[in-house]
């Protein structure tokens, strides 16, 4: 399945700006997605992202996503929603994954965990819609991020905005983009077991 075509399917049958609480991984890969989706929607950022070691790392890509969102929208319309560090839960969702390869198990894993605390966020704050920058990524698997995203969608009874950011040039584009706002780009996707792989 095309899920990007998807995307595009729900943003031309709207017939007035929903919301939408967008989980962000980092700043860079949510330039592209940030600039397609403020169009549609009333975009709320979502920073929970647990599997970010060390704190300080976690720290570092949450301040430079805040510092994107304010020179990238100066007009003020999409907001931004924070989280406590909350590495532990994510380390005793994957233990015993430890040693998997990085996009295995531990991954899809970790995917889940995020994309629950966001469906659980909207059902609280009352948003029409929930998803995520993941799929911008080339090094994330879509399919699984999206089938994730249509069970939890059943599950808490809010809609789940399909995408595969990465077509289209999405991914290039955000690296263009993280270029333009001198956006520090990290080497890792963030849990330490992946980076020391």
């Amino acid at each position: 399945m095309n899920y990007q075509n998807k995307l595009f399917e729900i943003i031309d049958r709207l017939e007035e700006k929903p919301t939408l609480l967008l989980h962000s991984c980092c700043g860079p890969c949510s330039t592209t997605c940030l600039a397609l989706l403020k169009k549609h929607f009333l975009v709320t950022v979502l920073y929970y992202n647990p599997n970010i070691e060390p704190e300080a790392e976690y720290e570092k890509r949450k301040k430079e996503q805040i510092r994107f969102l304010k020179e990238s929208d100066k007009e003020g319309e999409i907001k931004f929603l924070d989280c406590d560090y909350d590495n532990e839960t994510f380390r005793s969702k994957t233990k015993g994954l430890e040693k998997e390869v990085e996009g295995g198990a531990r991954c899809g894993v970790c995917f889940r965990l995020r994309l629950q605390y966001t469906a659980e966020k909207a059902k609280e704050l009352g948003f029409t819609y929930f998803g995520t920058t993941l799929t911008v990524s080339p090094h994330k698997n879509s399919k699984v991020i999206n089938e994730i995203g249509a069970v939890l969608e059943s599950i808490y009874g809010i809609k789940y905005l399909y995408s595969d950011f990465k077509k289209q040039d999405g991914y290039k584009k955000s690296i263009e983009l993280s270029k333009a706002y001198q956006l520090y780009r990290q080497d890792y996707c963030g849990c330490l077991y992946g980076r020391d792989v």
